[in-house]
């Protein structure tokens, strides 16, 4: 089975996948020979816990050391991966990573970043978070407000840019917060809205609920238009009303998060690293309950990022 087939007979669910805690691995592995970096991303963000997990217990497994370094994002991790001294490991909103591998949009100047893919792990959701007390219902509302569209190198700026464009809205005041400070400046009043795109649930959001309250807007037709245009990259979806104690669920749009690696990434740093994912994935989940929705027969669809040669041969061993 070529390479083409066996992806596709994996994402299509056609063939048992082993569970995490029977995956077979080859005791033989060589350990990696020297530490490595991953980006992660905003202090208190599921890529800065679930980052802070993964580095954890790759170092425990391989005896070298996993060093996390937080970031403002996807744009900044795909840019460090490209650099001598930047990052080994990284986690990029599929969307971010889509441009950088083929050079396009903000890695236009650049040009197309090589790398390899390790695991789709989790999927964003959009918020788009107001006050409970606010005026604004719809994204239309958001027309000469100050609205919060995530840090300079974060993929939630990526998103929140081509939402706002789909949308039609040219005519507000962004702001290029980190999520910790724009939470804080929502609940003092400096900004009407703040938009965030991150798993479920974000740590700094559940606090802004329990100190103010705020509502999620809908942007169900918005998404649609973008999901449209883009396939692939984003999903239509909802946000439960469990997540964050709302009143109803809210439809949103999902982007995948994929675990990314340099293009000179050793094998034995690869393979421990997607084993570590599997094999100690109740350990993960405690960082990060979103760390429980990695699954093998989704993890390999990281197209148009092609992956890692010791990732693929872990996930074809461990393929039944």
């Amino acid at each position: 089975m070529d390479r083409r087939s066996f992806l596709g007979a994996a994402v299509a669910g056609a063939a048992a996948v082993v569970t995490p805690g029977c995956s077979r691995g080859r005791s033989d592995e060589p350990a990696p020979s020297f530490p490595a970096k991953l980006a992660t991303g905003n202090a208190g963000g599921v890529y800065d816990k679930y980052g802070e997990g993964l580095a954890k217990l790759v170092s425990e497994v391989t005896g070298k050391e996993l060093q996390t370094k937080r970031t403002d994002g996807s744009v900044e991790n795909l840019r460090m991966l490209a650099q001598n001294d930047g990052a080994d490991l990284a986690f990029s909103l599929a969307d971010s990573a889509a441009d950088a591998h083929e050079g396009r949009h903000v890695f236009s100047r650049s040009g197309a970043i090589p790398m390899w893919a390790l695991a789709r792990t989790h999927d964003n959701y959009v918020h788009v978070v107001v006050p409970l007390s606010s005026k604004i219902e719809n994204l239309g509302d958001l027309r000469n407000k100050v609205v919060n569209v995530g840090a300079e190198n974060s993929g939630t700026l990526v998103t929140a840019t081509r939402l706002l464009h789909v949308s039609g809205i040219r005519n507000f005041k962004p702001r290029n917060l980190e999520l910790g400070p724009a939470a804080i400046a929502l609940e003092q009043g400096k900004i009407d809205a703040l938009i965030w795109s991150g798993g479920l649930p974000t740590e700094p959001l559940v606090k802004l609920q329990s100190r103010i309250g705020f509502r999620l807007i809908d942007i169900g037709p918005q998404a649609a238009k973008l999901a449209n245009k883009r396939l692939g990259s984003y999903v239509l979806t909802s946000v439960p009303p469990s997540v964050y104690g709302l009143s109803n669920s809210v439809n949103t749009l999902s982007v995948p998060n994929f675990l990314l690696a340099k293009f000179t990434l050793s094998d034995s740093w690869a393979w421990w690293t997607v084993n570590t994912l599997f094999r100690r994935q109740p350990e993960l989940m405690k960082y990060h309950a979103e760390a429980g929705s990695l699954d093998q027969r989704s993890a390999i669809a990281t197209m148009p990022v092609p992956l890692h040669p010791a990732a693929e041969r872990w996930y074809r061993a461990n393929h039944t």
